[in-house]
């Protein structure tokens, strides 16, 4: 029996030696850094994604000189730029859009493919902040039309007109921004600090991506 018995020992013996290789806390040389540099190119390269249908529908709807970021901050906002994404109300993809907002929209422009297509849903997105965009411009200055757009993107035309007259109850002048933040909590059927906190948030987006 004593030769059986030291079969066995050898056995675990060469079983055990290649763990005691790879313990934690004895991890081997060069892995840690590696590993970083690998998820900081999958990190850059996930950043980077749908940059160029961002540049192409803003160059479209908004012009050459329009800095197409400010909607990769919103889409970063709306969705986490996932173009999977579905809300409790049933808001779909990277701009979050409404199937029926959506349809309205491929109704003025029919070239535009399926809602969960990621080039047509941004494409649909940024159009949308277009008709928004015109909508304030004479009514804003066009300093703050930046936030209105992005404002009554996320809580809807007539609640952001009902702020504006709420606004102009503390100016004289052209309702600015800073006006409709003042009067926010006393504009009714309006969950303002969800609208308050997007356009900080785009703002906040926007910022990080000029860093890059």
């Amino acid at each position: 029996m004593r030769a059986p018995a030291l079969a066995v020992a050898a056995l675990v013996l060469l079983v055990a030696a290649p763990r005691a290789q790879t313990r934690p806390g004895r991890p081997v040389a060069g892995a840690p850094a590696q590993h970083g540099a690998l998820r900081a190119r999958a990190v850059a390269k996930d950043a980077s994604r749908y940059d160029d249908v961002f540049r192409r529908y803003s160059k479209r709807y908004f012009g050459a000189a329009f800095d197409w970021r400010w909607f990769k901050a919103q889409g970063m906002a709306e969705s986490d730029l996932d173009s999977a994404a579905t809300s409790r109300v049933g808001a779909r993809g990277i701009m979050q859009l409404m199937p029926s907002t959506y349809r309205a929209i491929q109704s003025a422009d029919p070239a535009l493919g399926p809602i969960d297509d990621p080039e047509w849903n941004i494409a649909a997105g940024i159009r949308h902040d277009r008709h928004l965009w015109r909508l304030w411009s004479p009514r804003v200055d066009r300093d703050d039309r930046l936030a209105f757009m992005f404002a009554s993107y996320n809580a809807g035309e007539g609640t952001i007109d009902r702020a504006i007259r709420a606004a102009r109850q503390v100016t004289a002048g052209t309702p600015a921004w800073t006006h409709v933040e003042r009067v926010a909590p006393q504009v009714p059927r309006w969950r303002y600090r969800e609208t308050l906190g997007y356009v900080r948030k785009i703002r906040a987006n926007h910022a990080a991506i000029r860093r890059r």
